[in-house]
């Protein structure tokens, strides 16, 4: 998998962490950045460590699905990209409304299980994890500590639905990945 695909990846994935700490900024007061960065923090160990263990899980039954890894993929990421772009449109937002460990680890858990699936499909194409593990997880720590502070600084940014633009990613690299193989 290429270095692009995996920062398209990454940025998909990032997408719920992203209007998760937009959503922190927005109620944050003071801004501190201590809380920032633990948030930030936060979701990009989830995102990258969910990413690795859904490697690991679709690793130990990959070599039984081979003739077909390349569906799974597919469908994996159409159906995480489908469930972002409905729940786009859902009005309600998920909020903070506290920094506390117990809260940032349930909103880490909550936002990467879609990286959990993605883990499983790169298991499924047999493709290097730790690259694409930072990578994700770096991403998402960075998009993360930037929402919090946008959301901070500028409340809501109206316009820009961050879940639809991830889960339109999300489908595109699986549909890349199915005319890859396809085309072999």
């Amino acid at each position: 998998m290429g270095i692009i695909s995996v920062l398209m990846i990454a940025i998909g994935l990032a997408m719920d962490s992203l209007a998760v700490s937009i959503s922190g900024g927005i109620v944050m007061q003071p801004f501190r950045m201590n809380q920032s960065l633990r948030l930030a923090l936060t979701m990009g160990i989830f995102q990258g460590g969910m990413t690795l263990l859904g490697w690991l899980l679709g690793g130990s039954f990959s070599s039984y699905i081979t003739a077909f890894d390349h569906w799974i993929a597919f469908i994996l990421l159409g159906f995480l990209g489908g469930k972002m772009i409905y729940e786009s449109f859902e009005e309600e937002e998920t909020t903070i409304s506290s920094f506390s460990n117990k809260t940032l680890i349930t909103l880490g858990i909550a936002t990467s299980i879609d990286a959990l699936a993605v883990g499983v499909s790169m298991a499924f194409l047999k493709t290097s994890i730790y690259f694409p593990a930072f990578m994700i997880g770096f991403v998402t720590f960075t998009l993360s500590l930037l929402g919090v502070i946008c959301g901070y600084r500028f409340g809501k940014i109206k316009g820009i639905n961050v879940e639809l633009f991830g889960g339109i990613i999300l489908i595109a690299i699986g549909i890349k990945i199915l005319v890859e193989h396809l085309m072999e």
